[in-house]
């Protein structure tokens, strides 16, 4: 389903994108953007935060904090001593 909004453009360029627009592609303030230009339209990809995008993805793996503490000394001690 195709939408249309219309958004403003203010002082010194910035875009204002409507919070309907916001809501609906959970975009945030602070929230980064690819911007690229196709015959003569300006194409917007937004970039999920890390954190989020892992909180929304299929988990695959398990772990303990123990466990993940013991690999991370033992990958600690293995580049302290070649």
């Amino acid at each position: 389903m195709r939408e249309i909004f219309i958004a403003k453009v203010g002082r010194r360029g910035a875009i204002y994108l409507p919070r309907k627009v916001q809501r609906k592609l959970g975009i945030g303030e602070g929230d980064r953007v690819i911007m690229r230009i196709e015959d003569g339209r300006i194409i917007l990809q937004f970039l999920p935060d890390p954190l989020t995008l892992a909180l929304k993805v299929e988990k695959w793996s398990e772990t303990t904090v123990e466990e993940f503490e013991k690999e991370s000394e033992e990958e600690q001690y293995e580049l302290q001593n070649p």
